[in-house]
């Protein structure tokens, strides 16, 4: 049961990269995986290989890169694979990219959480940025590395003091979150998840997650203690996964499964393609905390137009409450990571 959901999702998401590309799109686009050895990294390689929204992947990790791209290149569409190998191959990796998608770190396990993650992510995500201002510095950022509430600062931090920050085209990739919310919603009340849209909002860790449940499309109604128990679901649903694979790792495929949706947006919206909307957290004003996720209105440059908030009921007005507090504390300690 649970592959014929998961083929039918990811034929889902193929299908509508299919569609982006109507008459007048050009499709000319270069995307590179940092991180493509890992975990998340391959089955997400493997889906952006699939999608003809692709023209060339390249991947790039510290380890076994000509592997997975021998293996992918295989494939019979017509993206064109490239495998890159040590730091020393970073930027002829990156050189002439439209997209960079950086899933690489290491993963969470048991009794840790994305907090913890932070020492090594950290500079991991500082290096490979830097090595994107200098090979494509107009390229955009989808940021996968947990933490992502500091990671996504600690790239803008990198990208500043390259002279080369657009706030428009950095994201933290917090599309699993709108991905459970849709299932678990779909699952509680008999409906095709395909079919099911909550917008999250907030950060991408525990009580930062913030689904809003009142502007589900189809309208959806729980009781007061069913909300607290989908909600709670929703914010701890990584450390759901970190438990059920009993330290062999974290949430890859479903991670893969949201990046490879996230990307699938971003080009779809660089071709030309409009109405393209998706959660995402970015540098904001729409709250006290200066990066937040909302829907987001996606374009040729990147962030077209940040939608906001919207009308959100009194249930999610006290968890944003609780919500911004960590997110600046995450914020500040991603900023300070690259000024200390």
């Amino acid at each position: 049961m649970a592959l014929r959901v998961v083929s039918q999702r990811a034929v889902t998401s193929l299908a509508q990269g299919v569609r982006g590309l109507s008459t007048g799109h050009q499709n000319n686009s270069k995307v590179a995986v940092l991180g493509a050895a890992g975990g998340i990294g391959q089955p997400l390689s493997l889906l952006l290989k699939q999608s003809p929204l692709v023209t060339q992947l390249s991947l790039f990790d510290i380890v076994n890169t000509p592997g997975v791209a021998a293996d992918l290149s295989h494939i019979e569409t017509p993206a064109k694979v490239t495998g890159h190998v040590g730091n020393d191959q970073l930027i002829d990796a990156l050189k002439g990219c439209d997209v960079v998608v950086i899933p690489a770190g290491v993963p969470r396990k048991p009794g840790m959480t994305r907090d913890d993650l932070f020492n090594t992510n950290a500079s991991i995500v500082r290096d490979l940025v830097q090595g994107c201002a200098k090979a494509c510095p107009k390229a955009i950022l989808c940021i996968i590395s947990n933490p992502v509430n500091s990671t996504v600062p600690i790239a803008s931090e990198v990208l500043k003091k390259n002279g080369v920050y657009d706030p428009k085209r950095v994201f933290g990739v917090s599309t699993l979150d709108v991905v459970r919310a849709n299932t678990f919603v779909g699952e509680a009340k008999g409906f095709d998840p395909t079919k099911v849209n909550v917008p999250v909002i907030g950060g991408h860790s525990g009580v930062t997650i913030i689904p809003l449940i009142s502007q589900c499309t189809p309208s959806v109604s729980f009781s007061t203690d069913e909300l607290d128990k989908l909600t709670k679901r929703i914010q701890d649903a990584g450390t759901e996964v970190v438990k059920a694979k009993a330290g062999t790792g974290s949430a890859t495929l479903s991670m893969a499964f949201a990046g490879a949706r996230f990307t699938f947006s971003v080009l779809k919206a660089l071709s030309g393609q409009s109405g393209i909307i998706e959660c995402a957290y970015v540098k904001s004003d729409i709250t006290a905390s200066t990066y937040f996720a909302t829907p987001i209105l996606l374009g040729r440059n990147g962030i077209e137009k940040n939608l906001g908030l919207g009308k959100i009921s009194d249930f999610e007005t006290q968890l944003l409450k609780i919500a911004i507090p960590e997110l600046q504390k995450n914020i500040k300690t991603g900023e300070e990571f690259v000024n200390k």
